[in-house]
């Protein structure tokens, strides 16, 4: 059986992304991401974000606007929560840990074009990008293909994340670099 464009997508395989099923696909998620944006009361809005996502969308919180190229790629930890304006292009996996918080504008990308333009007008490919649990990603932080952000991590406004940052560091920057270690300081009000 041949393999279609949507199988060698996911596999970060080079794929055309004309493909008429990916065209619908990217225009179904459109459609429920502008409904999410539209839809005021929690329960109606829950469900769209089932519907648009892969796993996680019945206990993640998403403040739209929010955008994504399919949805179905990404997977979300319990609790995790999206401020305004985050885009996800998920042509490859993206798997978020439970009760990771992503700031307003953060930017999480899986898809890379190749350096040959001849090559380049007709396919493209990716790699999955994978986010630990209790993970803060500062406002307007992009995340690039293929990084991996360990668990516990924070990672301040404006980084870009160009490589893997370990578990339990803060990193910032363009590019994004570790600055120093979290040492378990926990604060309380109380």
């Amino acid at each position: 059986m041949p393999r279609t464009e949507r199988d060698k997508m996911v596999a970060g395989e080079l794929y055309d992304a004309r493909d008429a099923e990916l065209v619908a696909a990217r225009e179904r998620a459109r459609d429920l991401c502008g409904r999410i944006a539209s839809t005021t009361a929690d329960l109606p809005r829950r469900e769209l974000v089932r519907q648009l996502l892969g796993a996680g969308g019945d206990t993640s919180f998403i403040t739209p606007p929010f955008f994504c190229d399919y949805g179905t790629q990404i997977e979300l930890g319990e609790g995790v929560y999206f401020n305004f304006n985050c885009v996800l292009l998920d042509v490859c996996r993206i798997r978020i840990g439970a009760r990771t918080l992503v700031g307003p504008a953060v930017q999480i990308y899986t898809p890379l074009h190749p350096m040959d333009a001849e090559l380049r007008r007709a396919q493209e490919y990716g790699r999955p990008v994978e986010i630990g649990a209790d993970v803060w990603i500062g406002g307007g932080a992009i995340v690039l293909p293929g990084v991996n952000i360990g668990d516990r991590a924070v990672t301040g406004a404006g980084s870009v994340v160009t490589r893997d940052v370990p578990a339990d560091v803060f990193a910032a920057g363009n590019p994004c670099r570790v600055m120093r270690p979290i040492r378990g300081v926990h604060h309380s009000n109380g």
